[in-house]
């Protein structure tokens, strides 16, 4: 089983890391990381450096294609090669997933016009402009293509992919293995819940 993950510059590392860790348990399954150019990939934080070894362009089929999100996501929406090939790999995957705003991405290409998808809080309108329609769900499967709300919610969409590859029991073996047991200090982990000062914070980090 083939799960590939495009990094390219400014690239949010727990979108991507988070969903490798649950997946690479994944029986059968090999995830590996393809890039625009082999060589050093940065992430958006500046400190995770990630030497990827293969072009996305050598890929031509796989099982899951899993597009994070960070700054650079804006670019490969932009990028029409990069477009024609999550369309063309689309067309044979099993799955088509992203996490945060690496659902712009599948907007851009045209494959959440008229689906229900989610993405982080802070690109609504923007996801809304691909023709998807937005909710705010963690996580959201429209037939082959499952899109995830911010940052940490990849791993919530890796375990629910890890069942759906395999089975329910390996899910929660490896949910148990990596011992996801989220119990936060606070609950402003949604717009919903945030106050109005901790919100307004939060618009400034990105």
């Amino acid at each position: 089983m083939d799960i590939v993950i495009p990094l390219f510059d400014r690239f949010e590392p727990l979108d991507a890391i988070g969903p490798y860790e649950i997946l690479a348990h994944v029986p059968d399954a090999t995830v590996r990381f393809v890039a625009p150019v082999p060589g050093l990939v940065q992430d958006v934080l500046g400190g995770l450096p990630v030497h990827v070894p293969t072009r996305y362009s050598e890929v031509e089929h796989c099982d899951v294609l899993l597009i994070p999100g960070g700054g650079g996501a804006w670019t490969m929406a932009d990028d029409p090669d990069f477009l024609d090939w999550v369309r063309h790999i689309h067309t044979g995957t099993r799955f088509t997933t992203s996490v945060c705003t690496g659902a712009l991405v599948l907007g851009a290409a045209g494959l959440l016009n008229g689906l229900t998808a989610t993405s982080h809080w802070g690109v609504i309108d923007e996801l809304q402009a691909y023709g998807a329609v937005y909710t705010p769900e963690r996580v959201v499967r429209q037939d082959r293509i499952i899109t995830s709300a911010g940052v940490s919610s990849g791993i919530d969409m890796a375990l629910r992919l890890a069942a759906l590859l395999s089975d329910d029991t390996t899910a929660q073996a490896i949910q148990l293995y990596t011992e996801y047991d989220p119990q936060p200090p606070y609950d402003t982990g949604s717009v919903a819940k945030a106050p109005a000062e901790v919100l307004e914070r939060a618009r400034n980090l990105g």
